[in-house]
Formats: structure tokens, C-alpha cells, sequence
């Protein structure tokens, strides 16, 4: 068991789950507590080139939070949090996704707003604490923001985000379109990665009206090189689907210069992805225009399709 409260976001973390426990430990610590940000899992290509660029390193893994003190950021869901969660004591939740399949025995301090990225709320929470982000800190957020908004250009951007984006960049002391746009690229670097490391490189299970479904996602500025290992991925979805109870899985394949999408689908109940977005898939994938957000335009009409 740690002395220090462990502060940590989703399983197959992605930029703003890694940043945001690094930002939320600096103010908790700042203000009296002693925390530690952790991961649940490897960090992305994406978060790799943010923390050299800022010189930060990456928190340790943390396998098991039994018997520990907690903090969430950047989900609740039960199916996508830490094992050992059900013997851990949550504290607090800082989040910016829908509540789903998360239950406490006692009360606990929630901060949930519909923004873009839970560093755009952390950036108000060091506010209101009269605390000013250190210079690296505030270039991880302003990054998380970046990552979670694809630079603004997302559905679920806000006006709060991108005042925060610009001044965190400013604390920072970055030029924010020219390092938004390079942080972009370097994260669709994906030729050292394997079919099964890419499925779960940014992997959510969803449960609703006890139907799990997982949703994958990459981005990329060459959708059709990644499609070149479709058979691959097939294969490894099936054994991934498998083993972790689920009826549909989408690998979500997202060109970010373009503001697109591409879905690998399979599984038992791929008649929901089809429903969802209402359209036949042909030879195993959907074609999603426009849709770049999991969040805000894929999970939504998942959630429509399985319940109705």
C-alpha cells in the first residue's frame, strides 16, 4: 500500500488521462496533500513526444490500486478504471465523459463538466486555488487539450478549451498552432507498433443494458497504409473480443487532416454499429464522415442503437 494518494486516469491511457494525473498530483500537492500520479498502461507514441518535449517523465505503472487511497481523472466507468478498484477508497473524480456504471460506498468531491479535455477543468481548479502550473506542467495540458480537440477542430472543442489551450501556451511559452500541429503528427507514428498493440494503444469497453462493446481508436494521416493490415487486425480483434466478453468491437481508424473516420467492425452484434450509423458495412467496415469524436459521435449513437 502507498503513503501517498494515487491519482490515475483509464485503462490504455491516452494524452489527457497521462497529463491530467501529472497536472491534478502538482496542484493536490501544492495544496497540502500527498499524492502521486500513476498509469494503468503503456503510454502512446503521442504522450512520449510530449513528455521529452517537456521534460517530464512518465508516472509509474501501477497494476493494482487494492487498498489504496484514490483519485479518477479523465473517466468512471467501471470497465475501463484500475483492478482492484472495488477495495480502493475513491476521494475524488475529475472527468469530462458521460457517468456510467459507477457506484461508491461513501460520498466523494466530483468535478464533471462538458468540455473537451479534463485539463481544461484542472485549469480551472488551479485557479480557484490561486495556483499557477509550473512552465512544463502547463505545456502537458495545454497538450492534453490539444490531443483531446485535435486542435480545436473536434465536436466536443469548446470555447473554454481553447481559452485555456491559449493560456497554458502562453505559460508555457509555446507557439500553440506550430507545437499543436507537430505533437499531432509525431502521435500517428505507428510503423513500430503491432495490430494488437495499436487495438489497445486507446481501447474503451463500454457496458450498456448489459451489452459490452469495445471501441478503438488511432489516428493517422495515411488511413489507407493502416488498412493495408485489415486481415491482421480482424484476427486480433476476434481473440481481443474473446477475452473480454464483448458482442461488437469498432477499431476506429481517424485521419486527422481530413477530419474523418474509418471502422473496422466485427463480432456477434455488428447489426448495432450498422444501426448506429446507419448504413451496411461493406467487407467488415463503415465509413464515418466527419466523425473524429468517440465521445461525442460514436458512443452516443452506440448507446442509442443497443437500447433501442
Amino acid at each position: 500500500m502507498s503513503k501517498e494518494i494515487l491519482i490515475f486516469g483509464h485503462k490504455n491511457p491516452d494524452t489527457d488521462s497521462i497529463c491530467s494525473a501529472i497536472a491534478y498530483s502538482e496542484l493536490k500537492n501544492k495544496t497540502g496533500m500527498k499524492t502521486i500520479p500513476v498509469r494503468l498502461g503503456e503510454i502512446s507514441k503521442e504522450t512520449e513526444f510530449i513528455l521529452d518535449y517537456f521534460k517530464t517523465e512518465a508516472p509509474k505503472l501501477q497494476t493494482n490500486v487494492s487498498g489504496e487511497e484514490i483519485i479518477l481523472v479523465d473517466h468512471n466507468e467501471r470497465t475501463q478504471t484500475a483492478d482492484g478498484f472495488e477495495e480502493a477508497k475513491i476521494l475524488e473524480l475529475v472527468d469530462h465523459h458521460r457517468i456510467s456504471n459507477f457506484d461508491t460506498d461513501e460520498p466523494l468531491k466530483v468535478r464533471m463538466e462538458p468540455v473537451g479535455c479534463t485539463s481544461t477543468i484542472l485549469y480551472d481548479l488551479y485557479k480557484e486555488a490561486s495556483v499557477v502550473p509550473e512552465k512544463n506542467t502547463a505545456g502537458l495540458m495545454m497538450s492534453a487539450i490539444i490531443s483531446d480537440t485535435l486542435l480545436f477542430k473536434s465536436p466536443t472543442c469548446t470555447e473554454k478549451d481553447i481559452i485555456a489551450a491559449k493560456e497554458l501556451s502562453a505559460i508555457a511559452g509555446v507557439d500553440l498552432e506550430k507545437y499543436g500541429l507537430e505533437m499531432l503528427i509525431a502521435g500517428t507514428n505507428l510503423d513500430d507498433k503491432t495490430e494488437e498493440e495499436l487495438l489497445n494503444m486507446d481501447m474503451k469497453i463500454f457496458e450498456v443494458d448489459e451489452m459490452k462493446f469495445g471501441v478503438a481508436q488511432v489516428s493517422t494521416i495515411d488511413t489507407a497504409k493502416v488498412l493495408l493490415k485489415k486481415a491482421s487486425f480482424e484476427k486480433e480483434i476476434v481473440d481481443l473480443s474473446e477475452k473480454e466478453g464483448l458482442s461488437l468491437f469498432m477499431f476506429v481508424i481517424t485521419d486527422i487532416l481530413n477530419n474523418n473516420s474509418v471502422s473496422i467492425i466485427s463480432g456477434a452484434r455488428t447489426d448495432i454499429a450498422e444501426k448506429a450509423f446507419g448504413q451496411k458495412a461493406d467487407s467488415g467496415l463503415l465509413i464515418l464522415d466527419g466523425v473524429v469524436s468517440r465521445k461525442k459521435q460514436i458512443i452516443p449513437p452506440l448507446t442509442k442503437a443497443v437500447q433501442g
